[in-house]
């Protein structure tokens, strides 16, 4: 079974598993993988599986579809081909030895487990860019308000991505020294402690507090 692992400026932002015969890529909601950027048309592209094969077809898009930097009206994928739509670089992986997080995204009406409210959040600061260890030990993160508060998602996977697509989405990625926090989509950067994110990337420290269109979330980490 195939997969497509879609990338931002090097940052994977999520993984989508080609199950159905026919899978529709574009901007708009209805699509089954909705790529929420004005460079994309909104039917984009669809992708056709015919068995064991997997072929894509442009839609007659604006921006056009490109398969490692060629223009294509129809094509067979094959593994690691890297499809171009506007900015996002989309990866074909016919097995699954690569491991990336599914999307994670706070919706408003998100139901929180039965549980106190957030505990002591971390004192407000610059975060720190400090050496890391070189093991990665298990983390995750909490979210402290809105209608999710109380809720806890495992960061297990190599990347978590969180936010409110078309609004401010960031991505969380586990790497051999320790989790970095990354900018993905939105006008507005995050904040950790408070600070806004002006790097590419932010090294999380336990107990770090993220802001993100809104939703506060602590960086948990044993």
């Amino acid at each position: 079974m195939g997969k497509l692992v879609v990338s931002l400026d090097g940052v994977v932002i999520k993984e989508v598993q080609i199950t159905k015969d026919k899978t529709t890529l574009g901007r708009r909601p209805y699509n089954d993988m909705v790529i929420d950027n004005l460079a994309v048309s909104g039917e984009h592209a669809v992708l056709q599986m015919v068995g064991n094969d997997v072929f894509i077809e442009d839609l007659n898009s604006t921006n056009g579809t490109y398969i490692n930097g060629k223009a294509i009206k129809k094509q067979l994928l094959a593994h690691n081909d890297t499809v171009e739509i506007g900015k996002y670089k989309i990866k074909y992986l016919t097995d699954d030895s690569a491991d990336y997080e599914k999307t994670m995204i706070m919706k408003p009406g998100m139901q929180a487990p039965a549980s106190s409210s957030s505990g002591p959040r971390s004192g407000f600061g610059a975060s720190g860019f400090g050496s890391l260890g070189a093991s990665t030990t298990p983390a995750s993160i909490r979210v402290l308000n809105g209608a999710a508060a109380g809720r806890e998602v495992a960061l297990s996977k190599v990347v978590t991505t969180v936010g409110k697509p078309g609004v401010q989405v960031a991505s969380i990625t586990k790497r051999p020294g320790g989790y970095v926090l990354a900018h993905v989509e939105g006008s507005l950067q995050p904040t950790v402690n408070g600070s806004t994110v002006t790097g590419e990337t932010v090294h999380l420290k336990n107990g770090d507090v993220i802001e993100l269109a809104g939703t506060q979330m602590q960086f948990v980490q044993a």
